[in-house]
């Protein structure tokens, strides 16, 4: 029985890491084809297809940049990638659970299997394509991929009901995005001449042209997350000792990458009435709990603080440099804000009917 859920999961798991590898493959061939390398070693595309597939992941790196070898950490990666493993393992879990001939009994098996054979690949890849310049961190490929790997296969296979408080925080933290995408959107249109001027200065030619639109495509799940920490009052950092706040703006230098070209010029109080969304977003799931009861209200706050915490962690690190070593939202402060504001919007959604009875 182990022998055939080993055959089925190995099979699918092999068919996952495929489908973002070889097209990763595919494109480190084209740009090494196109500009080469310092090496010309032949290995050297093979090793960053293997860089981007952790990349994806959100696996750090840790560099020693040439020529002099000063230590450098990659650590602010594209969210936009997470899109393709959650969808290559996803497919392969689905796979494995039909080839099962309806034997439910082996589902949870084949869910920890995958997982666990998936990290382990995850992490071959991180120790066999290190160099003296580039390490992946090992280590954080199992803390990054197991629990994504866990979660895909949790949901496949079987039709779940979450729990009340995980359904509503996530729709309430689904809100706030949604809110913050609009208004990236509208800020990028309104900066578009500026976009295009960053372009225009890296020069990128046709075929980095496309990968640099593709970089700044799965960039824009980032973006997202520091604009709800801009109108949330938190703000946001574009390299060290920087801060970007409607209060407060510290910017000394950016790189040239044209999604920056819609940063504020300058503080804007104005933009603190960001806010009174936040503070809505608490109401409405107030109101969205009020007839289950307190319970399940403080439930999910609590997961609200769990998940605005996870993505503040996913959208801040470091970009190689020690000039660029704060990048996105601060974590604590993030958190603490969007979370002190949700939880002031529900306090008043429970208290004001009450004094409006009262007088």
């Amino acid at each position: 029985m182990f022998g055939r859920v080993l055959g089925v999961t190995l099979t699918q798991v092999l068919r996952s890491v495929a489908l973002v590898l070889l097209p990763t493959a595919f494109i480190s061939l084209v740009g090494w084809a196109t500009a080469g390398s310092a090496t010309g070693n032949t290995g050297d595309p093979m090793r960053a297809a293997l860089w981007i597939w952790l990349g994806a992941h959100q696996v750090p790196f840790s560099l020693a940049l040439p020529p002099s070898g000063v230590a450098g950490l990659l650590s602010y990666l594209p969210l936009g990638a997470v899109v393709f493993p959650i969808l290559a393992i996803r497919s392969g879990i689905n796979r494995a659970i039909d080839r099962l001939d309806g034997d439910t009994s082996l589902i949870p098996r084949v869910r920890a299997l995958f997982a666990l054979m998936y990290t382990i690949i995850g992490t071959i890849f991180a120790l066999l394509s290190s160099t003296s310049a580039v390490k992946p961190v090992w280590y954080m490929s199992i803390i990054y991929i197991l629990p994504l790997s866990l979660v895909c296969a949790a949901t496949v296979g079987r039709r779940l009901v979450f729990a009340q408080a995980i359904l509503y925080s996530s729709r309430i933290i689904s809100f706030l995005l949604g809110i913050s995408s609009l208004i990236f959107g509208v800020t990028l249109f309104l900066h578009i001449s500026t976009v295009k001027n960053l372009t225009i200065i890296l020069e990128p030619g046709i075929l980095g042209g496309l990968l640099l639109l593709l970089l700044n495509v799965l960039y824009i799940p980032n973006a997202v997350v520091a604009t709800l920490g801009y109108f949330s009052g938190a703000g946001f950092a574009i390299g060290s000792a920087s801060i970007i706040s409607p209060l407060s703006f510290h910017l000394h230098s950016i790189p040239a990458f044209p999604l920056l070209g819609t940063l504020p010029k300058t503080a804007h109080p104005t933009a603190l009435l960001g806010i009174a969304v936040v503070i809505f977003a608490g109401a409405l799931l107030a109101s969205w709990t009020m007839t289950l009861g307190t319970r399940v209200l403080i439930q999910s706050l609590v997961a609200s603080v769990i998940l605005i915490a996870l993505i503040a962690y996913a959208g801040s690190g470091a970009l190689v440099t020690d000039a660029m070593s704060a990048m996105g939202v601060s974590p604590w402060k993030f958190t603490l804000s969007v979370s002190v504001e949700l939880i002031i919007g529900a306090l008043l959604a429970l208290n004001i009917p009450r004094i409006g009875r009262r007088s």
